[in-house]
């Protein structure tokens, strides 16, 4: 880790935006300082987006500086427009509790809590017991709606409307970070890029009613290479939570990352040092791949720990295949350590008889009892296409099912690429 941590941000591309660069630096490399991010509790879980949030605190707290993770429980009540076209979706006070908890445990993985090292404060805890008139009084007269309009994310929402609750999130953003300054002496705040006129107005505030100077970061908000929100797939977004997107399915979103993408994913959403990064982005051929299973590998294991993240990756070669298991590669990733399963290990299963096959069973019968089709129909359409595999040869055509086609008693059927089956013979 670098001792300018500002830097280690910047080299990674971690940084869309500050207010004062050289100042900022300045202050890290001073006695410890305190900064904070806010996450909203809008649903009971993260999504990998929340990951680059996340992974700045972590390097922060890693250089020895204390993380203040705010749980918008006050906030989440009225609802950012940031980034939205259209009024978000009101939650109940029991919903943004619910998931307030889970959004709690999840930062607990990821940030060290112990020894006041890192905080978790609900901003409920001083914007519910706010005074209407006296919060305008004493804070509203600070602001500047001709100032507040020009901040993008109102400009934005200008054109398709925007409610009077959400026009006051940027005043209740500002208080959380003057709260935090006078409190408990933060002088930092960070998010993503679309927060940028919340973090500049709180910086206004502070300077205005407690005379110091405060600072503020950005991040990307991250794409991908066709300008698409990164995080989502044709099955919705990418979660944290494990009931929410399996760890295999976790694991296989950053495997199938597009070429033109790793450099990005490999320095945002991993620790491995940027030298490492750069020789593996320049990686050709088989060697990507290898690059891509050393991403997704290292993601998972951040996320859900290293067994979880070794078994998708066992998982993964046994389903998929790897671009070429035995392609060693320089790296810090204890990935290449994991022993890889056999073929057979690891798939979706079923047990036969040998009396079946003397009644006789063909292998368009044995696709559709394993469910890797749907139909006879579907399944001659596979084999025509030759898209139908036994024991990983094409199958030509259809024909009875032999206890020769069993090695150690099992077969595995592959319907395309990337659907496996095994089938087991009892005699």
């Amino acid at each position: 880790m670098s001792d300018n941590v500002y830097q280690e941000l910047a080299d990674r591309g971690l940084i869309y935006q500050s207010t004062d660069a050289e100042g900022l630096q300045a202050l890290l490399r001073k006695s410890p300082q305190t900064f904070y991010i806010g996450f909203d509790p809008t649903a009971d879980s993260l999504h990998v987006g929340s990951l680059i949030p996340i992974i700045v605190m972590m390097h922060l707290q890693r250089a020895g500086h204390r993380p203040i993770a705010i749980l918008g429980g006050g906030t989440a009540m009225v609802g950012d427009p940031s980034g939205k076209t259209e009024m978000r979706q009101m939650l109940t006070p029991a919903k943004i509790v619910e998931n307030g908890k889970g959004i709690a445990a999840q930062l607990a993985r990821f940030l060290d809590f112990s020894d006041d090292k890192c905080r978790l404060i609900n901003n409920a805890d001083w914007l519910s017991e706010l005074k209407y008139v006296d919060f305008l009084r004493d804070i509203g007269r600070h602001f500047s709606v001709n100032r507040m309009l020009t901040a993008e994310s109102y400009k934005q929402r200008l054109e398709t409307g925007l409610s009077f609750i959400e026009f006051n999130y940027m005043l209740l953003q500002a208080y959380d970070f003057h709260v935090l300054c006078k409190d408990l002496n933060c002088r930092i705040q960070m998010g993503g890029q679309d927060q940028w006129g919340n973090i500049v107005a709180g910086i206004d505030l502070i300077r205005r009613t407690q005379s110091l100077e405060a600072y503020g970061i950005t991040f990307p908000l991250l794409t991908t290479s066709n300008g698409e929100k990164f995080g989502k797939t044709a099955g919705g977004a990418v979660w944290l939570a494990e009931e929410r997107t399996s760890v295999l399915d976790f694991y296989q979103f950053w495997r199938n990352c597009e070429d033109s993408e790793l450099e990005k994913l490999l320095s945002f959403f991993t620790f491995l040092p940027m030298s490492e990064v750069n020789y593996l982005s320049q990686l050709e051929d088989n060697g990507i791949n290898r690059a891509k299973e050393i991403l997704a590998y290292e993601v998972t294991a951040l996320v859900h720990g290293h067994q979880a993240a070794a078994t998708a990756y066992q998982t993964a070669v046994s389903r998929f295949g790897s671009a070429d298991p035995e392609l060693k590669i320089k790296t810090s990733s204890p990935i290449f350590d994991i022993k890889l399963q056999k073929a057979e290990e690891n798939l979706p299963s079923l047990e036969i008889k040998s009396a079946e096959l003397e009644t006789g069973i063909t292998l368009v019968d044995l696709f559709i009892k394993t469910s890797l089709t749907k139909s006879k129909g579907q399944t001659r359409r596979l084999i025509e296409q030759g898209g139908a595999y036994l024991n990983e040869v094409r199958i030509d055509n259809d024909r009875p099912v032999t206890p020769e086609d069993f090695k150690d008693k099992q077969l595995t059927l592959r319907a395309g690429k990337k659907r496996y089956f095994q089938v087991q013979l009892l005699f």
